[in-house]
């Protein structure tokens, strides 16, 4: 009978602690976790873009030697770029050589 008490006690004690380690597990559980932040990575500009920027800041329009200036780009990087902005309605050319936004 006393080896039957004794067992009983051991078995209540373990149940207890098991109880209280459920409960933390179900407050820790009821609590929403922090979303985690993404650090974005900068954008890098294309080239495309940097003419563009050049081109949408004059109101009058921009030669192409002030573009090569500002963008630090060659003839041919310059023309090309310019092509590619007509071609796809960012720009329109006021006169020969001057360029503005569409």
């Amino acid at each position: 009978m006393k080896n039957l008490k004794k067992n009983l006690q051991s078995v209540n004690k373990d149940l207890k602690a098991l109880s209280k380690k459920v409960d933390k597990m179900i407050v820790a559980a009821g609590k929403p976790e922090k979303p985690k932040t993404v650090k974005k990575k900068p954008v890098k500009l294309t080239a495309a873009d940097t003419m563009f920027g050049v081109i949408k800041r004059s109101k009058k329009g921009v030669g192409v030697a002030e573009l090569m200036k500002k963008t630090e780009f060659d003839q041919k990087k310059t023309y090309n770029i310019i092509y590619k902005l007509k071609k796809r309605g960012k720009i329109k050319s006021v006169e020969k050589g001057v360029y503005k936004k569409a």
